[in-house]
């Protein structure tokens, strides 16, 4: 039996903050415009990271079940580790699913953005979907696509029009740059597991793309990130406060750039969340200072 912590370590921690960014920025929208809404902004962020455990959790289901991560480099694999039974593994996600649709409909009445509900159980259907089902879009190169349109566009501009109402140029071009670090997350994690993704013919982008140019991938991500900051800066200057944050970026990319492999790569994965977040957080603090 899993213990607590193994279970902890199953929900992949390092990958909550593609679930805490988008909600930081999408706020920073709504604030810019005098429309910020506490209790709202922390009911996005409950939907965020209920919905980021639950693909999580269902990533280790069916993954496990397909044998795909009976050997890997990074974090605990509940199934694949034979840690935990593939049925709880499966309740875990489902639950964390279920948290997330019960937030997401109490800030859909709330806000009255009734529009979300159909775009919240998308979301929900899409994140079983990455790795499971008969024929899923994660083993066909599609995840970063997902992440960016989840956890980058839908994730800041549902978190905005939530509480101002409306979305701006400045919440989309937020939007674009959360995406591309969360998709950077995922494409750092792929990276790591292009042998064995190969082994057992899970046709990610990076088995795709191969090493050299997923490295490069990896790079023009953080590289459209600084340059949504740069797009934001046109309505509000104090934005580019999130520049501070470029040396966490930076050392991530020295790894990448290095050439390392396997275990050394899971470092990036913590640094470009870190990242993420950091630039987020220092989004927030300009428009409230702007």
């Amino acid at each position: 039996m899993a213990s607590l912590a193994q279970w902890v370590e199953g929900a992949r921690p390092r990958t909550l903050p593609a679930a805490v960014a988008p909600v930081l920025v999408g706020t920073a929208a709504a604030l810019r415009v005098e429309q910020q809404d506490a209790v709202r902004a922390l009911l996005a962020l409950g939907v965020a990271l209920a919905l980021q455990v639950g693909v999580n959790y269902a990533n280790d289901y069916s993954d496990g079940i397909r044998g795909t991560d009976e050997v890997r480099a990074g974090p605990v694999r509940l199934v694949g580790q034979r840690l935990a039974r593939p049925r709880h593994v499966k309740a875990a996600a489902l639950g964390s699913f279920a948290v997330a649709g019960v937030l997401g409909v109490v800030l859909v009445v709330l806000s009255q953005a009734w529009v979300m509900l159909p775009l919240g159980a998308l979301a929900v259907v899409a994140a079983w979907r990455y790795t499971g089902g008969d024929n899923p879009y994660g083993y066909r190169g599609l995840g970063e696509v997902y992440v960016f349109v989840f956890f980058g566009l839908l994730a800041t501009l549902g978190t905005e029009y939530t509480q101002a109402g409306s979305v701006s140029w400045f919440g989309l071009a937020g939007a674009v740059g959360v995406g591309a670090t969360a998709s950077a997350i995922l494409v750092a994690n792929n990276l790591r597991d292009i042998p064995t993704d190969t082994e057992h013919g899970k046709r990610t982008l990076a088995v795709r793309l191969g090493d050299e140019r997923t490295r490069q991938l990896y790079t023009e991500l953080v590289g459209a990130s600084v340059a949504a900051l740069a797009v934001m800066a046109f309505w509000e200057p104090w934005v580019l406060l999130a520049l501070l944050s470029l040396p966490i970026a930076s050392r991530a990319l020295q790894v990448v750039r290095a050439g390392t492999t396997g275990p050394g790569l899971v470092p990036v994965l913590a640094a470009t969340g870190l990242y993420e977040v950091a630039s987020a957080v220092l989004v927030l603090v300009g428009v409230a200072i702007g």
